[in-house]
């Protein structure tokens, strides 16, 4: 289950889009900026017919496991559909913290073999558990202190070490846009989020300031 090769190969990549699920890319026209980057990180298998505000091309795609069992019945009974969705990121790999807790291994397991099977040129790849208590003490140690780290900030560490510059798209926490008007929590729809598990605000204020220091460009606006 290892991979054979790194994703990697060729570092520093120029330029990396991390693409987050907030309802601030709602008609925000970002779609073709997005897609200029060199490499693209999307998250948590976000629907992919919002083209024209989200873009078209992945790099590489992260998927938490409760959304596994929320809408695909663990894998158990709605395979299929599971793979339907996921030709949508077609050749991207699918990167899950399976070893974070013991409860979500033998699901993304699971993940693996699903795709396995369906013979597939798409893989789903595992986040080194060390790598994960490393970032987790990181950004503890820069005043960050969280009860768990957000997929979005995982992998918003991953990119800001490989990539000369990186630029968040959808990273946005509030029910309101920058102008005052509501938006929905998701650019696809207005479920609320899981309370009590993440810090979302504070996650936004770590980016916010590492915007003001120039270590990366959080998008929060419309791309016209």
């Amino acid at each position: 289950m290892f991979p054979k090769t790194s994703l990697f190969t060729d570092m520093p990549i120029r330029s990396c889009a991390v693409v987050g699920s907030g309802g601030i890319l709602r008609n925000s026209c970002c779609g073709a900026e997005i897609d200029q980057a060199d490499y693209i990180f999307r998250c948590n298998l976000a629907p992919m017919n919002y083209s024209d505000d989200i873009g078209t091309k992945t790099n590489l795609v992260t998927a938490n496991p409760s959304l596994m069992i929320e809408r695909y019945s663990s894998l158990m009974e709605r395979r299929k559909p599971f793979m339907d969705m996921i030709k949508t990121y077609e050749p991207a790999p699918v990167l899950m913290a399976a070893f974070s807790f013991l409860s979500v291994t033998d699901l993304s397991f699971r993940t693996y073999y699903t795709l396995k099977d369906f013979g597939e040129n798409q893989t789903v790849i595992f986040y080194n558990p060390t790598y994960l208590s490393n970032i987790e003490l990181y950004w503890k140690k820069k005043g960050l202190v969280v009860r768990r780290l957000s997929s979005g900030l995982m992998i918003v560490s991953t990119a800001l070490e490989i990539c000369d510059k990186v630029t968040l798209y959808g990273f946005w926490p509030f029910d309101k846009d920058t102008n005052g008007n509501p938006i929905p929590h998701h650019y696809y729809d207005n479920r609320p989020p899981i309370t009590g598990v993440f810090s979302m605000p504070d996650e936004f204020f770590l980016y916010s300031q590492m915007h003001s220091k120039g270590i990366l460009k959080l998008k929060v606006g419309k791309c016209f």
